[in-house]
């Protein structure tokens, strides 16, 4: 197969410090270091020293464990990584580059995204960059000078609420999945009510203009997924969008832009099989070709994997678009969950040995479970 990139776009808002939305890190304090957590684990297989391990509440481990463990099986250098900051609120130490993005407001302010337009028009240009050759060489693949294929994925607490207000915005189907086993769908759109109202805006207001539903109830990092698609369409560049809900609200914003080109989406079978989300039916709306992976993690009984099966971090981080690639690779299930639980392992056994050296409690919750 040609070079496939995973480009992970990451970012926060305050939507995420509002209480029962999110499990996208133990707490709120903790929960802005997610996103920059994610990229250290997806580049170099951990946490920098100074951030934590994001968990769940309840200890289950964040996706990118196993967006890293699909890397690590298939080889690093099978599966290059770029990383745009759409308003990162915590430093990280993996390697980004800057879309000129702040941390997203709170969705029920009248602007939660003042530079939409920017954020939405730098990722555009972006895009022939991203996928270009390296000088010197393809990476071993059999493309040539074909550029290569983007795989688009994202990391941000709350994104599925902040994706339900911009498919508000748009008028597309209200539905979107969530990072905790029982999707609060019901608070979220009592959130994106709110935020309307503050914005002035009507359901379907912003019904073709992709710039004003983001600006006022969305996030940053959908402004710019919605610019690389756009881009990758203007350059024919092939793109797959790894994710759920979010990416698929990514894909009303470019549908709305004008984009008319076949998109896939490469999500979990976790999202696919939520009723609450009914993503099936949001991707029929905006003709995106749906796959959803599904490793058996049922199958397992490793405590990370048991959490992912209940329905906890169902998506993130390119999970589905990563599980698909070892799929496609031939890589076995079983080899897939294995890694998983390895790599979850290792980082909360390195976090803990690091913590205890300090003499405080394992960053996040975590440890060895």
């Amino acid at each position: 197969m040609g070079e496939v990139r995973l480009v992970v776009v990451a970012g926060t808002t305050e939507t995420a410090a509002i209480d029962g939305i999110s499990a996208a890190g133990a707490d709120p304090e903790l929960r802005v270091h997610t996103p920059s957590a994610d990229l250290e684990i997806v580049e170099a297989g951990r946490p920098a020293p100074g951030s934590p391990v994001p968990v769940s509440p309840s200890g289950c481990p964040t996706p990118a464990v196993v967006t890293r463990a699909v890397r690590e099986l298939l080889g690093p250098e099978s599966l290059p990584v770029e990383f745009l900051d759409a308003g990162l609120d915590a430093p990280s130490a993996a390697t980004v580059r800057d879309v000129g993005a702040s941390p997203g407001g709170d969705l029920r302010d009248p602007e939660p995204v003042p530079e939409a337009a920017t954020v939405f028009e730098r990722a555009r240009s972006l895009a022939p960059e991203l996928a270009a050759r390296d000088e010197g060489g393809d990476s071993g693949s059999d493309g040539g000078d074909e550029p290569a294929e983007l795989l688009v994925a994202e990391t941000i607490p709350s994104g599925t609420t902040t994706a339900l207000g911009a498919l508000t915005a748009l008028g597309e189907r209200a539905a979107v999945s969530s990072s905790l086993p029982a999707n609060p769908i019901e608070r979220k759109r009592r959130v994106v009510a709110e935020g309307l109202d503050a914005s002035g805006l009507d359901p379907g207001g912003a019904a073709g203009d992709p710039i004003e539903a983001v600006r006022l109830a969305g996030d940053p990092v959908l402004a710019a997924v919605a610019g690389l698609i756009v881009g990758c369409a203007d350059a024919g560049i092939d793109v797959t969008l790894a994710g759920g809900t979010q990416l698929a609200a990514a894909a009303a914003l470019a549908r709305h832009a004008g984009v008319d080109r076949p998109l896939p989406l490469a999500t979990t079978s976790l999202v696919a099989d939520d009723p609450t989300a009914d993503l099936p039916a949001l991707a029929a709306d905006l003709d995106l070709t749906l796959a959803a992976a599904d490793p058996g993690f049922g199958e397992s009984d490793h405590p990370a994997l048991t959490a992912y099966a209940r329905g906890e971090a169902k998506e993130g981080v390119g999970m589905g678009g990563a599980l698909a690639l070892a799929d496609r690779a031939g890589v076995a299930d079983a080899a897939v969950r294995d890694r998983i639980a390895a790599v979850t392992d290792r980082l909360l056994a390195e976090r803990a040995g690091i913590d205890g050296e300090d003499g405080r409690p394992a960053a996040n919750g975590g440890g060895p479970r």
